[in-house]
């Protein structure tokens, strides 16, 4: 009998690898994370009770509770014509599950899969494992990471299914602008394609503003059935701890098939959890809670540019308009360094923790020399970590190998 070979999340066993033992973690990529006690602190209601402690400990509504549905409903249906219902809207444990999920329930052996790149490998590995064909639609580093629609049209063939995009995107901090995101619909539109858009680090917009042309709103709010959404407390929202994500959809069919999928992993997210988040997400709290996190973005990127500005002899990058990270490429005597190596080295000598963009993003071929840095943790870890990479930089930099050609 044939075993399905499960390719090896890379970014993720990086992570477990170097995690626990880092004294200063810059690769995380959630906001700075918040205690139930904080949250209280953020929000307007500071006497309401989060957590009601009658609740019996049953599973919960299993597509997640209405109050929490309602919450992010309201999210998706700003400045929109049409109002997102609620029963379009299927709760998971985190985006990792809520992606996984709708992948396993739309994609078959011999679709063809349309991929934004580089991006979290679960986008492009999972539909391969389930047997699809892969193409990656690849950002240009030479024009701030974006995306070209005349390159999209070539990627079309008979049996293309979905358009998978990650705005805004891991790892380089781009976003997928409003006049793209139009032409994307107006092609997926055109071959009657799904367009699913991960969108777990949306809305932490530090760099951009609403009023800008260029500023990207949800997939959902393009008016295209076909478009699906993902998100999750985690990245934005400084809860990872919670395990809360969802699916979002103007179709039903395609929730429904999502929650059918789900069905055989997730009976319903933690009750308590959900309390937590509908509170997080309700009127009295979310717009504190998003402003102290954009605030603690711009605050620590500050950090990072001054960082990048002062080892300009070494560093290159794009710098980043949306969300927690920053592709940052290496280089010396004019070529990439061994990234992989500079990140062992890195966690050896100094106890900083950064991703190394061929492994984790590159499939160890593209993103030679690209370091990917989370900025969005504590103000004080960032700061003691970029100040330890800068020593390494004097002291141990010269040691890192050139990586191959």
């Amino acid at each position: 009998m044939a075993v399905t070979v499960i390719t090896p999340f890379e970014v993720e066993e990086w992570m477990n690898t170097y995690e626990g033992t880092a004294k200063f973690n810059i690769a995380e990529t959630c906001a700075a994370s918040i205690s139930i006690e904080d949250l209280q602190n953020l929000s307007e209601a500071k006497t309401a009770g989060i957590i009601q402690l009658s609740t019996k400990l049953v599973y919960g509504a299993i597509r997640g509770s209405e109050n929490l549905r309602t919450n992010l409903s309201r999210l998706y249906s700003a400045k929109t014509s049409s109002p997102l219902p609620s029963d379009n809207i299927l709760i998971t444990p985190g985006a990792i599950a809520a992606n996984f999920a709708l992948l396993y329930a739309l994609i078959r052996t011999g679709d063809h899969i349309i991929c934004h790149y580089p991006t979290y490998q679960q986008l492009y590995s999972v539909p391969a494992n389930l047997g699809a064909e892969v193409s990656l639609w690849r950002a240009q580093e030479d024009k701030k990471w974006q995306l070209d629609i005349e390159e999209l049209k070539t990627l079309i063939q008979p049996n293309t299914k979905m358009i998978i995009i990650n705005n805004p995107q891991n790892p380089t901090g781009a976003i997928i602008p409003k006049s793209t995101l139009e032409q994307i619909v107006e092609i997926a539109r055109k071959h009657d394609l799904i367009v699913f858009s991960d969108e777990v680090y949306r809305p932490l917009f530090h760099s951009i503003g609403p009023l800008d042309p260029a500023f990207p709103p949800s997939i959902l709010s393009m008016a295209y059935p076909k478009a699906i959404a993902t998100g999750s407390l985690s990245k934005a929202y400084a809860m990872a701890g919670l395990r809360i994500g969802w699916i979002a959809s103007r179709s039903r069919d395609i929730i429904e098939a999502c929650a059918s999928a789900r069905d055989y992993t997730t009976i319903s997210v933690s009750a308590l959890s959900d309390q937590v988040a509908s509170f997080a997400l309700s009127p009295d709290t979310i717009h504190a809670l998003l402003g102290r996190n954009i605030q603690l973005a711009k605050t620590n990127l500050a950090l990072l540019e001054e960082f990048i500005d002062a080892h300009s002899w070494a560093c290159q990058w794009t710098k980043p308009v949306a969300g927690t990270t920053a592709f940052v490429k290496f280089a010396r005597e004019g070529r990439a360094v061994d990234d992989v190596e500079f990140c062992k080295l890195l966690h050896e000598r100094k106890g900083v923790m950064v991703c190394p963009g061929s492994r984790c993003f590159g499939d160890n071929k593209d993103f030679k020399g690209y370091i990917r840095i989370g900025f969005a943790n504590e103000t004080r870890t960032v700061k003691e970590g970029l100040d330890e990479l800068r020593a390494f930089m004097r002291d141990s930099f010269a040691e890192v190998p050139l990586a191959t050609l």
